[in-house]
């Protein structure tokens, strides 16, 4: 049976004739075009009856194609079938003849309807034979016609018929970018920022986080969890002052290490651990101060930022803390003249005072730890001799200690400047005064009475400059001849309290060389000399006698410089320097690098000027120095 395909005429767009949309089951896929004498010719022959094979001979010859002709009935049918579909639309067969059946007529070529698509295979297949049968026989009972099909390409997913489905209303969408949801635009929620905001060059800030549902008993659950989080969980700190990591650090070298440099004793029984350590355990101020100065030390081996900021955090918080404290007392000092009766007050009063004064005598330490050479002592020095001379420290342990310590740094602070003179000694408190005992001693030759000496020769020294710049003659006149003579017999049949050979025994010896170095330097003008020479060489001797790691070198300095300051032979001024760097691996205190660089300056002098080194106190202000050389 010859396989049929409808296939719609329409104009063709030159106006000459009507074209047909394609060939099915020829020879090659080229469409045939009808002229419109051959469709008249078509259509009489249909009216007339004429039968296919009357058609002309000059009809192409098809091959390949099953030539077998379908029968009547089914021809009818399919050809009824194209006219119910459209009334203007011919069927023709594979050699281009109308049906003989059909009984359209030609209308004019304008009046045509337009191209309608080639249906899909699929879309034919669909259509059974046994369909076009059932229209055919409801034609030709004389039945209702079937609604026309639809023009075009049928879809595979054809709309809903409108009226038979409401129309589904589609929630706003709460999962934009924030910036879009507040602008009210369509977001398309690219992470982590949407390209509408990059685009419309806005920041996009982000998107809401996601909440996730939760039922009552969770959101009770985590209500409870978060009360529990809310309770503190830190500590209250321990000691005041101690507070950080870095803290602990500065507490365990000022215990284990840094103690030892200040005094003779590298037991339990110094001073700084068993004394003013437990006492800044009840003093905010005084633990600062200590891990000031504790922490100034430790810079200076270990040159950490974070170790020289907390340093300083702890330095500035024990000048407010002194500052305070001072307020107070005074305060005190005045509610207690308007009520004598006031017991407490004067208790308090009193208990305070021993932290004041250990706090300035920490804070003086503090500026021979740092090296400073402007004076920054100055003001601790004087808080403290102002408190010790107005007041008494009740902690008897605590007097003794810190009488002696004041007194050591005191007089030896009038060595190297013009207008530091030992106050105390103007008092009450002179130092034979306030002895406890020959072995109470922290520093030699302060209970010992030999910085008596020394501050007596200070007192020469300032009465022989002042004769010299007023042009006396002599400078040194027989009252001071006198006096001298009086110190050096009394240098010479002294003798220290410390067991003889020990180390504290040989510093004692160097003490007492250094003394009359003092006083020779003092009464006899600056030159060279044999005496001079063998008391700083034997003075060097028991310097050499000293243990690297004894004790003792904490308080070589002072002795040290005086030697210095009398090294005429360069052989002995190697010694000197040796004996400086053996004091700064030691002690590691950075007054002693000012020290020695005025040392030096004096040997230029002597070199040079061998006069003008006689007053190195002149020498010093001239450099714009001012240091404790303790």
């Amino acid at each position: 049976m010859l396989s049929m395909q409808p296939y719609t005429i329409h104009p063709d767009l030159n106006g000459s004739g009507l074209q047909t949309d394609g060939c099915a089951g020829g020879p090659s896929d080229i469409p045939t075009f009808v002229g419109i004498d051959t469709l008249r010719a078509s259509v009489s022959s249909a009216s007339t009856g004429a039968s296919p094979d009357d058609t002309s001979t000059d009809s192409p010859d098809w091959t390949g194609v099953n030539d077998q002709s379908s029968s009547p009935a089914d021809f009818d049918a399919q050809a009824h079938f194209a006219r119910s579909q459209n009334p203007d639309a011919y069927m023709f067969d594979a050699h281009g003849h109308g049906h003989p059946h059909a009984h359209a007529q030609l209308h004019d070529m304008s009046d045509l309807p337009p191209k309608v698509e080639e249906l899909e295979d699929d879309d034919i297949q669909s259509v059974k034979p046994s369909d076009a049968g059932s229209v055919y026989d409801l034609e030709s009972s004389g039945g209702p016609a079937p609604v026309p099909r639809k023009r075009g390409r049928p879809r595979k997913h054809p709309l809903p018929t409108p009226g038979n489905q409401a129309k589904i209303t589609k929630g706003r969408s709460k999962t934009g970018c924030i910036t879009c949801r507040r602008r009210k635009k369509k977001c398309d929620e690219t992470k982590p920022a949407c390209l509408n905001c990059q685009k419309n060059a806005v920041v996009c800030e982000g998107y809401p986080p996601k909440e996730i549902w939760k039922s009552g008993k969770q959101k009770m659950a985590d209500a409870v969890r978060t009360h529990i989080a809310t309770v503190p969980r830190n500590l209250p700190i321990l000691i005041d002052g101690i507070e950080t990591e870095i803290d602990r650090r500065f507490l365990d070298h000022f215990v284990y290490g840094f103690s030892r440099v200040l005094t003779l004793i590298n037991d339990d029984s110094n001073p700084f651990k068993e004394i003013l350590l437990p006492m800044a355990t009840q003093h905010r101020g005084l633990m600062h101060s200590l891990m000031c100065l504790s922490g100034s030390h430790l810079s200076g081996l270990d040159p950490e930022p974070k170790l020289k900021e907390r340093k300083y955090f702890h330095f500035h918080r024990a000048i407010r803390d002194l500052k305070e404290n001072i307020t107070a007392t005074s305060s005190s000092s005045a509610a207690k003249s308007n009520d004598q009766d006031s017991d407490s007050t004067e208790d308090q009063q009193l208990l305070v005072e021993d932290p004041i004064i250990a706090s300035t005598i920490a804070l003086s330490l503090n500026t021979i730890c740092e090296g400073e050479t402007n004076g920054e002592y100055r003001p601790h020095m004087d808080a403290a001799r102002y408190l010790l001379v107005s007041q008494q420290p009740r902690n008897e342990k605590f007097r003794q200690f810190i009488v002696e310590f004041f007194q050591y740094h005191d007089v030896s602070n009038a060595l190297t400047s013009l207008d530091r003179r030992p106050a105390l000694l103007q008092g009450g408190m002179r130092m034979p005064d306030c002895v406890p005992g020959a072995q109470a001693g922290m520093f030699v030759g302060v209970f010992d009475g030999l910085f008596n000496y020394i501050s007596e020769i200070t007192k020469l020294r300032d009465r022989i400059r002042e004769r010299f710049n007023e042009g006396y003659e002599p400078a040194v006149d027989y009252q001071t001849l006198s006096e001298a003579v009086q110190i050096d017999s009394a240098i010479r049949i002294w003798k220290t309290s410390h067991e003889p050979d020990s180390s504290n025994w040989c510093l004692a010896q160097l003490y007492r060389q250094s003394t009359w170095v003092y006083l020779f330097r003092t009464i006899r003008p600056s030159r060279p000399s044999d005496k001079i020479a063998q008391v700083v060489d034997d003075g060097l001797a028991y310097l050499d006698r000293l243990p690297q790691d004894a004790g003792a070198y904490s308080i070589v300095l002072m002795p040290l410089f005086l030697l210095g300051c009398s090294a005429f032979v360069p052989q002995q001024r190697e010694r000197i320097q040796k004996g400086f760097e053996s004091l700064k691996a030691y002690s590691n205190l950075r007054n002693i690098e000012p020290a020695f660089k005025v040392v030096t300056r004096i040997w230029e002098i002597m070199d040079t000027q061998i006069e003008d080194s006689w007053d190195w106190e002149k020498i010093i202000h001239d450099m714009n120095m001012d240091f404790l050389i303790t």
